[in-house]
């Protein structure tokens, strides 16, 4: 029986508070990573996933982080690098900042700013600077979660499809340019999803009813966090050593869905 995939290894994972950031620290500590630190904007969720994760085995670190600025994501790096000794072998940019719907013609310049600092700058400071790292201890794996939302739009979403569709592009000019250095870098796109910020976007009665049913989605399901989680362990792996610059749609067929002819 093969061991665990990620036996020994080091990760840091944005938004690792709650949802699928929460998710996927757990999964790495089945696995056997050896130290993850979880980056949240709310510390005390970061603190409350960190006791999860020692309880799995790995020993973990909660780090209070606000990526919206450059200076956080380079003080990031910072205690990451750190708390691993200096060897970061897997990235989780995961992080991402929460509006309600806006329509375009009143989109808020305040929302479009704050997507792209927390969604696209932080994408690409943290990617590079950890990067560099790697290149100077053989190479590793970084990556994003995208959304569906990277391949077409969600109506009143602006920023949050513009910075999802602007990660792919960073995803795929990374990969390119860093397979040279033995570093993978890949993206995983959920679709609609059973999360903290999905009850905030829509509230907990509504959700019950998706639960029970979504049929927008041709798997009639809402992705769970684990689903995301598990296609992180799996890109993370050696399995996945020959991929890179890919964004995995986690969505339950939805975005192999066109458009059926109307019955009336």
């Amino acid at each position: 029986m093969a061991g665990p995939r990620l036996a020994g290894r080091t990760a840091v994972i944005t938004g690792g508070g709650s949802g699928f950031g929460r998710a996927t620290a757990l999964r790495f500590a089945e696995e056997g990573a050896s130290k993850i630190v979880l980056a949240d904007i709310r510390p005390e969720k970061a603190e409350a996933v960190k006791a999860e994760v020692e309880a799995k085995g790995a020993q973990a670190l909660a780090v209070a982080a606000d990526v919206g600025s450059v200076a956080a994501c380079e003080k990031l790096v910072e205690d990451t690098l750190n708390y691993v000794d200096g060897k970061i072998d897997i990235v989780v940019s995961n992080a991402a900042a929460f509006f309600g719907p806006e329509p375009f013609l009143e989109f808020r310049d305040s929302t479009w700013f704050t997507d792209l600092n927390v969604n696209l700058t932080a994408s690409y400071v943290l990617g590079q600077r950890f990067a560099r790292a790697m290149v100077k201890t053989g190479g590793g794996v970084i990556l994003y979660t995208t959304s569906i939302n990277s391949h077409g739009a969600g109506a009143e979403f602006v920023s949050y499809v513009a910075t999802k569709a602007g990660i792919e592009g960073l995803i795929k000019v990374m990969a390119v340019e860093l397979a040279k250095h033995n570093i993978r870098v890949n993206g995983v796109g959920p679709g609609p999803a059973d999360t903290p910020r999905s009850v905030q976007l829509v509230g907990e009665e509504t959700m019950e009813q998706f639960r029970k049913k979504f049929p927008v989605v041709p798997m009639n399901r809402l992705a769970s966090a684990d689903d995301v989680a598990n296609a992180f362990v799996f890109l993370a792996s050696d399995e996945a050593g020959y991929i890179t610059g890919q964004n995995l749609m986690v969505c339950g067929g939805v975005t192999a869905y066109v458009y059926n002819v109307p019955e009336e």
